[in-house]
């Protein structure tokens, strides 16, 4: 990439350049207002940022409730797609939930979603099952991922 790549916790300054990724990733995005309930109101998340030269290029969310942790969302901006970026976010929330406690890790992902899928694959994710319907611009189904953390 030439650049480094900062993972980093999400601070509430951050929103502005997390917008931009939520817009460029999702035909369905995430409000501002949603983003600040979850930094400051949610006491079970825990979001990170991925950063290259001071601009914000991706970021994942992950709710960690007692000892299960579930991935809310993962964006990496189409801009910066397919340089690993979304895998070092990915092996970031997981360590973050292995040192919060979390024995295991969920996540919901569109099942036409074949590259994430392997992403998650690829990181010890294996499928767990189907929900019908999950996704609210299209009614696709997403399929549900688990791993273990122990």
């Amino acid at each position: 990439m030439g650049t480094e790549v900062q993972i980093r916790l999400m601070e509430i300054d951050d929103l502005d350049q997390v917008m931009e990724v939520e817009h460029d990733s999702f035909t369905s995005p995430w409000s501002r207002a949603a983003f600040v309930n979850e930094l400051t109101t949610n006491q079970f998340a825990y979001y990170l940022v991925a950063e290259i030269d001071k601009r914000i290029v991706g970021y994942i969310g992950v709710w960690i409730i007692v000892d299960e942790g579930h991935i809310t969302n993962i964006a990496v901006h189409s801009n910066y797609r397919r340089k690993g970026i979304g895998d070092l976010l990915l092996k970031g929330a997981i360590e973050l939930g292995k040192t919060l406690g979390a024995t295991k890790l969920t996540l919901e992902v569109r099942v036409s979603n074949i590259r994430a899928q392997n992403m998650y694959k690829k990181n010890g994710f294996q499928y767990g099952g189907i929900r019908k319907r999950y996704y609210t611009d299209n009614q696709e189904d997403a399929r549900i991922m688990w791993v273990g953390l122990e």
